[in-house]
């Protein structure tokens, strides 16, 4: 090999390290923006809900709750009255005996 040739394998050797250090270099700077980007998606709602719903949603729940409390208390006293209504229809005769 003559001394241009070495000088020419030596200049593409260098400019092929330059670019293979180029490549790993963007290779490593694009996965850890990719790992951000998918960290972010992947939080962005959690926080979203633990910061802005999530008082909304307790609320929410308890006054579910409280609903079906009140219902529970309306059926309990809907069956008190039916008890009381049969009773009053065993004092007084109504009942069985009149519907004929």
């Amino acid at each position: 090999m003559d001394e241009q040739s070495e000088q020419e394998l030596y200049r593409l050797t260098r400019e092929n390290n330059r670019m293979l250090h180029s490549m790993r270099r963007n290779a490593f700077w694009g996965g850890l923006l990719k790992f951000i980007i998918y960290a972010v998606f992947l939080l962005a709602p959690f926080w979203f809900y633990m910061t802005y719903l999530n008082g909304t949603v307790q609320n929410l729940l308890q006054t579910v709750n409280r609903i079906q409390g009140t219902g529970q208390q309306a059926q309990n006293q809907f069956t008190g009255l039916q008890a009381s209504w049969q009773q009053f229809e065993a004092k007084f005769g109504f009942g069985s005996s009149t519907k004929q």
